[in-house]
């Protein structure tokens, strides 16, 4: 895409022509993104007792962005292991929870481009042919016979694995974990406030849109595009980044730059320095997010598991004869009047 792109181009763009007031306004929705996506997360893990601190959990999708930019979509595990090593929270949960989020977001950017899609049908149409994809095309290159035993073969897989985990009695730490997933998938059906939910589930995606079309601001070749043109290459560049690379970069490139041409940039150059720099602006925006976190967690001791002399756990509060759970046999000293002296 870049092959013969002229850089001196970028170069005159950063000094005379991008509206820096406009790109430093931008990126505050970018950090606002990930604080409110660290709520939702805080909220999904509290129906199943795990009840991180609010900041840890933010610094932990902090860092886990700028992990991602090195090894592709490895923050999501990296998040986990943040707040199991500084909060104690259960690992398999935190995965689980983190499951549902993607599936959440997933559906949610489905519908907004179906609803784009239907408001702007022509200019679909339009990016279709002019980047050469054909769903029907692509879907044809399968027989029925190809669907028959894809089919048969998934069936056969899920089936076998739900056997052997549930007669394998030898993994089952393993059927725990598995359990403890489950568990995290399936906690937005006890999150209490569903309303705050979806309140943190819109401030996400509104805070990422307000992140991308305010540097339409930026240029004086994309400020005039309008908000509809924005949404469209905000949904096609969000199925862009879905492609493993460092924060979409490539795909994301070329998917917002098509659009750009199709909605009136009349320079081709124009539309490949808009989204250089941008996405490179944005993207230097999460190491140093990531790296304000880890300076932040630095200064905290890790999690140790409970000990009784050490009033060190950060759970919910307990009442005073339940600080362990189970009976009073189960509690050390002075809670368990048999203890041996």
């Amino acid at each position: 895409m870049y092959r013969e792109f002229d850089f001196e181009r970028v170069q005159d763009a950063l000094l005379h022509e991008v509206n820096w007031w406009w790109m430093g306004f931008s990126l505050i929705f970018g950090v606002t993104a990930q604080v409110f996506r660290g709520l939702r997360w805080k909220q999904t893990l509290e129906p199943m007792g795990e009840y991180p601190k609010t900041m840890n959990c933010i610094h932990a999708v902090f860092i886990s962005y700028t992990t991602s930019l090195v090894v592709p979509r490895s923050g999501e595990v990296v998040r986990c292991g943040v707040l199991s090593r500084y909060d104690g929270t259960s690992f398999p949960k935190a995965v689980g929870t983190v499951v549902t989020e993607r599936v959440i977001d997933t559906v949610l950017l489905v519908v907004m481009a179906l609803v784009v899609f239907l408001l702007q049908i022509d200019n679909f149409i339009r990016f279709f042919d002019e980047t050469g994809t054909s769903f029907t095309g692509w879907l044809q290159t399968f027989t029925t016979t190809g669907y028959i035993v894809t089919a048969a073969c998934l069936i056969v897989t899920v089936l076998f694995l739900w056997y052997f985990i549930r007669k394998a009695t030898i993994f089952a730490k393993l059927k725990k974990i598995i359990n403890d997933v489950k568990d995290g998938i399936f906690s937005l059906t006890k999150v209490r406030n569903k309303g705050l939910f979806t309140f943190y589930t819109l401030a996400i995606w509104g805070s990422y849109f307000l992140h991308f079309y305010i540097t339409f601001f930026c240029f004086p070749f994309t400020a005039s595009l309008g908000i509809m043109t924005a949404l469209l290459a905000f949904v096609v560049g969000g199925f862009a980044v879905i492609v493993p690379t460092p924060n979409g970069m490539g795909s994301w490139h070329f998917a917002v730059k098509t659009v750009l041409l199709l909605a009136g940039v009349q320079v081709a150059a124009d539309a490949e320095t808009f989204v250089l720099i941008v996405h490179a602006i944005q993207t230097g925006l999460l190491p140093i997010m990531g790296m304000y976190s880890a300076i932040c967690l630095m200064k905290q001791k890790p999690f140790e598991s409970f000990n009784p002399n050490k009033q060190n756990k950060p759970n919910k509060p307990f009442g005073p004869f339940e600080p362990f759970g189970g009976n009073r046999s189960d509690r050390p000293f002075p809670f368990n009047i048999n203890q041996p002296k």
